[in-house]
């Protein structure tokens, strides 16, 4: 028993990454329902609820990944951009979460054609972050390495549309909305969807080093 619990074991790491990035698509598509539905005060309350849903799901996950790397001797990768992958794709989940409840919180009554082009690039974006984390198991193929760094490239790109629209946003509701407390509120939700897409982009330079690093 104690030889076996010496031996050097490896962490299904990447099986557990891909487990999460499904929980960030899951969220990311239900806030977009969400968004879609919101005049349906029950539908938008259902979709709210699968949004938290899948944030717990993802925090179990991550929680998960941090027991197993401090139990694990051997890792695939290093164990720091283990670590810090997880834990940046928490976030994602975190902020997709934060959104919605921020809707909830500050009562928004109706939404802008500048939040569902933000939720529609924080979508997109979530959907290509599942994409790259799918192909970092296998980035020692250079077809795959290629392949990754160029999901990476989209999500950037998606990243910097997100700040041409947020950019505009904020200039047409400082020109436009007469009322202070409807700037206040439209302003903290461009400003937690344009972040969603921010943190995509960092999970996106992490997956970069390791394409880098183990290609």
């Amino acid at each position: 028993m104690l030889f076996a619990k010496l031996l050097p074991r490896e962490g299904n790491f990447f099986a557990m990454f891909n487990q999460h990035a499904d929980r960030i698509v899951e969220a990311a598509h239900a806030f977009s329902n969400m968004v879609a539905h919101y005049s349906d005060l029950e539908k938008r309350e259902g979709f709210n609820r699968e949004v938290d849903n899948a944030e717990r799901a993802a925090d179990r996950i991550t929680q998960e990944v941090n027991r197993v790397l401090h139990k694990t001797f051997i890792t695939p990768i290093d164990l720091e951009q283990i670590h810090t992958l997880i834990n940046t794709m928490d976030d994602v989940a975190d902020l997709i979460q934060d959104s919605a409840e921020t809707m909830a919180l500050y009562d928004v009554r109706h939404m802008t054609e500048e939040i569902v082009r933000l939720t529609d690039l924080s979508v997109k974006c979530c959907e290509r972050l599942k994409d790259a984390v799918a192909l970092i198991g296998n980035v020692s193929d250079p077809a795959t390495a290629d392949a990754a760094l160029k999901t990476c490239e989209e999500i950037d790109r998606l990243e910097s549309d997100a700040d041409r629209v947020m950019r505009s946003a904020m200039s047409r509701l400082f020109r436009e909305e007469p009322d202070v407390r409807e700037v206040i509120k439209l302003k903290a939700v461009y400003e937690l969807l344009e972040t969603i897409t921010d943190k995509c982009e960092d999970v996106a330079n992490i997956i970069e080093g390791i394409v880098l690093e183990n290609s």
